[in-house]
């Protein structure tokens, strides 16, 4: 039977939740400017595919752990990487050091944004005690969104060091997420760094992060605006220290040369 034409509304698609969660993180994550409201919007809307897939999860007896790092990592190779000339364009003709400074401002403007959101809906939800419930679903999203603009930044600072990374989307993918999961950048002189990418101890350690993210947003919970000012703080200063630790770690995989007195000049 076709469903009423009210539920085949614009964003009330469901015929491949996957694509659609990977398709809202991918425009969330996108340093394009977004209205508050549109943001606010697809927040929402992801947060409750999200919660549809956690309770299909939940009846076949999956961790909510497992499931949350299976998402991501299904939804990692969608996450737009853009190379370095397309860097450049975006950021005003910057490069080097510049542009790896403006890439992390951007990001974590990025982070406090959603994190404001994330923490505005949970206290909107803490004041409205019948409606706690659906609290935890907004703070995954959130949570999601900010793991993806993360790897995002740290895949482009890798652009932006020369430090290439070699293989499929999805092995890069897997590459990075687990880069993001350690704090530090990949290592190009090890192969088995990108294939190893692919196995247990990865999803092992981005479930890990994912839900040391997920701990730190639902610290976010309280009445009025008080989510909405720690959320937005807690992503920034997080955001700022993964960029931090990734530039220190990718200036040491330099390579040596030219690529090293351009970086130095930018």
């Amino acid at each position: 039977m076709a469903a009423p034409e009210k539920d085949r509304q614009p964003g009330n698609e469901t015929a491949d939740p996957e694509q659609e969660v990977g398709e809202l993180v991918g425009r969330l994550a996108d340093p394009g400017e977004l209205e508050p409201a549109e943001r606010r919007r697809l927040l929402g809307r992801l947060a409750r595919t999200l919660a549809s897939g956690a309770n299909k999860a939940r009846e076949t007896g999956v961790g909510r752990g497992r499931w949350l790092a299976d998402v991501f990592m299904n939804i990692a190779p969608r996450i737009p990487i853009r190379d370095l000339h397309t860097l450049s364009e975006h950021h005003h003709g910057l490069t080097g050091e510049q542009l790896a400074d403006d890439l992390v401002r951007t990001a974590q403007k990025a982070t406090m944004t959603v994190g404001a959101i994330g923490g505005a809906l949970a206290a909107a939800e803490f004041a409205a005690p019948p409606l706690l419930l659906s609290a935890p679903a907004q703070l995954v999203a959130e949570t999601i969104v900010v793991a993806a603009i993360e790897v995002k930044l740290l895949a482009e600072l890798h652009e932006v060091y020369g430090v290439r990374v070699e293989g499929t989307g999805t092995q890069r993918a897997a590459a990075f997420a687990a880069a993001w999961a350690k704090q530090r950048g990949v290592d190009p002189l090890s192969p088995a760094s990108v294939s190893l990418a692919l196995g247990a101890a990865t999803k092992t350690a981005v479930r890990n992060r994912l839900l040391r993210t997920l701990g730190r947003h639902l610290t976010t919970l309280g009445p009025f605006l008080t989510g909405a000012v720690a959320g937005g703080a807690l992503n920034r200063i997080a955001t700022k220290k993964l960029g931090q630790a990734i530039r220190e770690d990718l200036r040491g995989k330099l390579p040596p040369g030219g690529r090293s007195r351009e970086l130095d000049q930018g």
